[in-house]
């Protein structure tokens, strides 16, 4: 596969991405807002969005973010690209 067309495949996901980015904020207020019954698992708690929107300080939930639904919250790097995963979303 020709450099041009990699880094032209790359460009057009990064703007795909940063399309779609919230604030971790937006994200988790979504699923309060919803009335979504799951939880939240990062390596060691479970939380419900509630807790972590009562708990988080503040510049943890100014980090852009992207949700997919069913399966985990990842960070946006600074490069725009997805990073590493923040919480996985599992089911009650």
């Amino acid at each position: 596969m020709p450099v041009k067309y990699v880094l032209y495949i790359k460009a057009k996901l990064r703007i795909q991405i940063l399309r779609i980015a919230m604030r971790l904020r937006e994200i988790l207020e979504q699923i309060v807002a919803n009335g979504n019954s799951v939880l939240l698992c990062d390596s060691n708690n479970e939380w419900e969005a509630s807790e972590l929107l009562e708990n988080l300080v503040e510049i943890r939930l100014k980090v852009q973010a992207h949700m997919v639904p069913g399966l985990y919250i990842a960070e946006i790097s600074d490069s725009g690209y997805l990073g590493q995963v923040l919480y996985r979303i599992k089911s009650k």
